[in-house]
């Protein structure tokens, strides 16, 4: 099935294929060496790391070495991510610049070069995993980049990130020309209503022209007034236009805007007049998974800085609608509603109520929703790994009560994690809405090669169905939230989270030629805020840092309180890195003399923990307290001359930098991800490599160090990154730049929406076809056991009838002789055995639908069945034609 679409490439000019033969001729010998060396071993996939080593290795020459690096080999070599081997063959899959892909092929004995496809890069690293499906032709392959026909694309990866502006200016050149081009912003500003009241215009206003007259007619009679008298009555008036302004002064600029829009369109007058259109009223936020709440959820599984973030968020986007509404002189009140789970064994917490207000707001709950299956209410937390097969039923309920709720549909969705945004993107195709997601953090970018190794990762992470749903929300989405340009489209030297799904594949499943691509527009940079929240624990902070006794709260106390401390936050997962950060400070003597550490990571008892990964953490903490109990570990926050430690492995954001620098604390921070761009290396903070703990360790040393010998560099770095989080990071900010997104992409949605619904089509074939039951195998209920399922049906029909079918040892029969109604008498079977014949009848659907899932021979396949169906007739004849009745002698 051939692609028809493939990710960005560079222009031919600046083609890898057409540097490659030259690159390869500056020192023929030693690539021959190197290329050979590359496919020894057979089948592999290397990453640019493996790539450097076999170098070095084969050029044992340093200065032949240092040449070749320094020539175009070694700039192709740098701008590789990985290669897949199949001899003779070695396919790179190279990246110049963020978002730009190419794919060459060399044979590594006469060192040709060709240019290849996505699609033929992949079927070469299936090789590697799945010979089988590589060479299958009728592998499904998802190409979303196919029908993505009528989409413009941003063409700079500078510009990336910055869907809204490139919108709004794309619009403005639609809308430019005549007056046809200019219909569909007025059908928007007719579909503009609140509980079925139009907001903008009437009807009677159905063509531009009229519109234009109109606006020329109030603009008159309102200049007339003083500018701050109030419009209490404006919608009377004949023109049929409605009140859009709290006074006439306001209500006069607006309509010069719209007027000068029409006469004119350009992308700033756009965006002021979308700023002031009455859009967004009720706005509906999904966040599923972990233990949603405002009290003691912090530190439960799969609860952490997402809800944090949310809360924030709706706090300040409430604020903002108020202002807004207040200025388009309207007496509504906005709604925002948070929807996630109710959970009825909520562990202390609110989780088990339905409607929560939140603080801080006036118009804002935490709507919870059961999930429900066939058997009832389920009581107790999932993962969020195990929580498809209940989303469905989840959007379906949730729909029923926010209707409730609003008395009308939303205006704006926005989804939060893959769980929440694919209940968005359900709800938002449901009902017609726009629709914003915010990822977080995909996990396709956490566990390396967790596409191609989908099926070992599977059963402890269903990566099939979480990769499936992200990829299905991205797409649905009509505008996507994201907090940094690397989650986005990562760094020089490594993709962003949402580039990993540009072309990827699951060898068995799907091939994905066309993912999503980060020159879409939908992509918009929005930071959250900062917040002060911390201040209200410092009166605990004495207690937490200096009581000596452990408790199930902490383990260890500071007894050398003159020491500043290391502070870190985090979840206990693989990826957040704290037991990385426990073992650098154990192993560093140095350190330790320095300074105390500190760090808040959720449970500390490994029984309270239900999360897998959460256990495992917990137990390697354990392991590392025991080995450097010196080391001393705390659960508390400090903020005295101290510093905070961010180690992840990567790190999407990084809110916890955000509050850190906040508080005044001077801030390390992983170089894998968001903090990267939060902090200035050097002068707001420190940028450190999570994979490289000796380099890390020295430069928080170093920093110590530097502060003893000079008494105002602690507080240089910290007054630099307070100084930064208020230049860049305010939730005002943020408030202001989603509610744009809601409006222009609300009206963008419109104009699209013929490209929209054929590519929804596609979506739904996805949806339905392949993610449906991919769910119902992770739920234990996979369609392809339909007979064994069946077969349950027959156990009232067993005969009480000695036999050995099914591999069970002989029943022992001993006969009684009741008399029955005819004077005969019957056997009475006694079974002894361990297995009854219900029993075998199990063992035999297992071993069915094994044999079926195994994908065993035909010979095999029609062996079972024909024992199956004898042994249903069987039964059958046992139940409806006697069971072995005797007569008395």
């Amino acid at each position: 099935m051939a692609s028809s679409s493939s990710p960005t490439t560079l222009p031919r000019s600046d083609s890898i294929a057409d540097k490659m033969p030259d690159a390869l001729k500056q020192s023929r010998y030693h690539m021959k060496r190197c290329f050979a060396s590359f496919v020894r071993g057979g089948k592999k996939l290397m990453k640019r790391e493996n790539l450097m080593n076999e170098i070095e290795k084969c050029i044992e020459d340093g200065l032949d070495r240092k040449k070749i690096m320094e020539g175009l080999f070694g700039y192709i070599l740098t701008c590789t991510q990985e290669a897949a081997v199949v001899p003779p063959y070695v396919a790179l899959a190279a990246r110049p610049d963020p978002g730009f892909w190419e794919y060459v092929k060399v044979n590594a004995g006469d060192l040709t070069v060709d240019e290849i496809t996505a699609t033929d890069f992949l079927k070469l690293k299936e090789s590697v995993f799945d010979e089988s499906w590589a060479k299958d032709e009728n592998a499904l392959e998802l190409d979303f980049g196919a029908i993505d026909f009528t989409t413009p694309r941003l063409n700079l990866s500078s510009s990336i990130g910055n869907g809204a502006d490139y919108i709004s200016k794309f619009i403005s050149s639609k809308l430019g020309g005549n007056t046809d081009k200019l219909e569909p912003l007025l059908n928007y500003l007719l579909r503009l209503n609140h509980h079925g009241e139009n907001l903008m215009i009437n009807e009677d206003i159905n063509t531009v022209a009229k519109l234009q007259k109109s606006l020329m007619l109030a603009v008159n009679v309102v200049s007339t007034y003083p500018k701050h008298t109030p419009c209490e009555t404006f919608a009377q008036r004949k023109w049929d236009l409605r009140k859009v302004g709290e006074t006439h002064q306001r209500v006069k600029e607006t309509m010069v805007m719209l007027s000068e829009v029409l006469e004119a369109p350009d992308s700033v007058k756009l965006d002021l007049l979308f700023s002031r259109l009455p859009t967004v009223f009720n706005v509906l936020i999904f966040s599923v998974h972990g233990y949603f709440g405002q009290k003691d959820v912090l530190g439960l599984p799969d609860t952490g800085g997402q809800v944090v973030y949310i809360l924030d968020q709706v706090r300040a986007l409430e604020e903002e609608l108020l202002i807004r509404i207040n200025q388009q002189g309207l007496g509504f009140k906005p709604q925002i509603l948070v929807v996630t789970r109710l959970i009825p064994e909520a562990r202390g917490t609110k989780c088990d109520q339905e409607l929560e207000a939140i603080e801080g707001t006036k118009h804002s709950h935490i709507l919870r929703v059961p999930f429900v299956t066939d058997k009832g209410t389920l009581r107790q937390w999932v993962s969020r790994f195990d929580i498809y097969p209940y989303l469905e039923r989840f959007t379906q309920d949730a729909t029923t009560k926010i209707l409730q709720r609003f008395e009308c549909k939303p205006d704006l969705i926005i989804g939060n994690y893959t769980d929440g945004n694919l209940v968005a993107s359900l709800m938002a195709t449901k009902l017609g809405v726009t629709q914003g997601t915010i990822a977080h953090a995909l996990e396709k970018t956490k566990y390396e090669d967790s596409d191609a190794k989908w099926k070992e990762l599977d059963p402890k992470y269903h990566f099939s169905c979480q990769f499936t749903a992200d990829l299905i929300a991205m797409n649905v989405t009509d505008f996507i939230i994201t907090s940094t340009y690397q989650e986005i489209a990562g760094s020089k030297e490594r993709p962003g989270q949402y580039e990993s799904h540009t072309a990827f594949t699951m060898p068995g499943l799907c091939r994905v030629v066309s993912g999503i691509d980060v020159f879409d527009p939908k992509f918009n940079i929005a930071a959250p805020g900062r917040s002060k929240r911390l201040t209200k624990f410092h009166p605990s902070i004495q207690e937490l840092l200096y009581n000596e006794k452990d408790n199930q709260e902490h383990m260890g106390y500071l007894a050398e309180r003159e020491k500043p401390i290391i502070f870190s936050m985090a979840r206990l997962d693989t990826v957040k890195n704290i037991t990385g950060l426990v073992e650098w400070y154990g192993k560093d003597k140095r350190l330790r003399e320095m300074a105390n550490l500190v760090v808040v990571a959720g449970f500390f008892d490994m029984s309270k923990s239900n999360d897998r990964e959460e256990k495992a953490e917990i137990k390697k903490m354990h392991a590392l307290i025991e080995k450097y109990r010196n080391s001393e570990l705390y659960r508390c926050i400090a903020d005295t001359k101290g510093v905070f430690v961010q180690p992840a492995l990567y790190e999407a954001f990084g809110l916890t930098v955000i509050e850190a620098m906040n508080c005044g604390l001077p801030t390390f921070a992983t170089n894998q991800g968001g903090p990267a761009e939060i902090i200035v290396d050097g002068v707001s903070g420190f940028h450190i490599d999570p994979n490289n703990g000796d380099e890390s360790v020295a430069r928080i040393g170093d920093f110590f160090s530097k502060c003893s010998t000079d008494g105002l560099y602690w507080d240089s770095i910290s007054n630099a990154g307070l100084k930064r989080i208020y230049e860049c990071y305010t939730w005002k900010i943020y408030a202001e730049k989603l509610l744009k997104m809601g409006s222009i992409y609300g009206f963008w949605r419109q104009v699209n929406e013929d490209q929209k619904k054929a590519k929804q089509r596609y979506i739904d074939m996805l949806y339905n076809l392949q993610f449906k039951p991919l769910v119902n195998q992770e739920s234990g209920y996979p369609e392809d056991k339909a007979l064994p399922l069946r077969l349950a049906s027959l156990r009232n029909l067993l005969p009480k009838k000695p036999t050995s079918l099914g591999g069970g040892r002989q029943k022992e029969v001993t006969e009684t002789k009741p008399k029955s109604r005819g004077g005969q008498e019957q056997n009475e079977v006694k079974e002894t055995s361990e297995e009854t014949q219900t029993q075998r009848l199990e063992k035999m659907k297992i071993a069915y639908g094994q044999q079926q899932n195994r994908g065993g021979s035909p010979v095999k396949n029609l062996f079972w069945s024909v024992v199956v169906c004898l042994y249903i007739c069987y039964i059958l004849k046992q139940r409806f034609f006697g069971a072995y009745s005797v007569q008395d002698d």
